[in-house]
């Protein structure tokens, strides 16, 4: 498929961005994603944001490894710069996965590695399961089959404060705000609710406030509104008790699959990832390591050196 580059693409300090069709049971809709360094570069480094998030949330790592990586930082649909699905039911790990493939099918990466943020790593490892998967029940051909250069393998990859486990209580927590309208007349006013509601990212300056506010809340008709569909919120109140447990057994078998190295990255005060969860991830997968962030809950936002660093020294060391 042919494309075009973004004008705002500028220097090496900015990404570039580009959008990418994908299609849902209801239709076709477009992703976008901002990359960084080199396009040419067979080595990719997939950074996948959280619930609310956008893939400007990477621009401080993108900017640490682009010239070792082809950085790619999607929008996941329904936030950001990328469409909004026709039925809100689509806002769910599966479609997501689905478009990640799609996005690595017009990358054609040599090697794949994959840092994932809260909804970010469940999407890593429900795509790891789906490939685990998919190599195990796949009909063996009668021919020679496909290149072994043409299978997709995930390469090394990092888990931001999220892991199988999905602990109740900070789920909640995210639901509470997730859904509901905001409006603001004034920008500062918006920076001032992420600061509030976003209390776990730990401690940042103004200006870093400002940087965590500017790609998740757009001006419309002379107000600051977020950035991404508020339908993203129904899935998410539908789940019962159930279904989260079917859930955290799919997701710790997708886990398992995983044999490539693992980085958790976990922050300190987290009601999303706990302390038993984490060491629970470190018995269930030999290839898993462990980083805390001190003073931070959910989620570490990879844009201080003590976050940025680990994770660097593990994607190149």
């Amino acid at each position: 498929m042919n494309h075009v580059r973004n004008s705002e693409a500028g220097g090496a300090s900015e990404p570039r961005l580009d959008h990418v069709m994908c299609a849902s049971p209801a239709g076709t809709h477009r992703m976008a994603y901002w990359e960084w360094g080199d396009a040419d570069n067979p080595r990719v480094l997939l950074c996948v944001h959280g619930l609310t998030r956008t893939g400007r949330d990477f621009d401080a790592l993108a900017r640490r490894l682009a010239g070792s990586y082809r950085v790619v930082c999607p929008d996941v649909v329904g936030r950001g710069r990328s469409d909004w699905l026709v039925n809100p039911a689509g806002y769910v790990v599966p479609q997501y996965v689905s478009d990640m493939l799609t996005l690595i099918a017009r990358l054609r990466p040599a090697t794949l590695d994959w840092v994932g943020t809260s909804m970010g790593g469940l999407i890593g490892m429900g795509l790891a399961g789906a490939l685990a998967m998919s190599a195990a029940a796949r009909p063996a051909r009668g021919d020679a089959g496909l290149p072994p250069d043409d299978t997709l393998v995930l390469g090394k990859m990092v888990l931001n404060d999220i892991g199988p486990a999905l602990n109740g209580p900070g789920l909640s927590r995210i639901g509470e705000y997730v859904g509901q309208p905001m409006a603001f007349e004034r920008f500062e006013q918006a920076v001032d609710y992420v600061r509030t509601i976003s209390a776990g990212f730990g401690p940042h300056d103004d200006a870093g406030w400002a940087e965590l506010t500017r790609h998740v809340f757009v001006r419309q008709a002379g107000q600051w509104v977020k950035h991404y569909d508020l339908r993203i919120a129904e899935p998410l109140a539908a789940q019962t008790d159930a279904v989260l447990l079917a859930s955290e057994r799919i997701l710790w078998a997708a886990y398992e699959s995983i044999h490539a190295p693992l980085l958790i990255l976990r922050g300190e005060l987290s009601d999303l990832l706990t302390a038993d969860a984490a060491a629970e991830m470190l018995r269930r997968n030999p290839g898993a390591s462990l980083h805390n962030v001190a003073g931070v809950g959910h989620a570490p936002t990879l844009r201080t050196d003590k976050e940025i660093a680990p994770v660097v020294r593990f994607l190149l060391g």
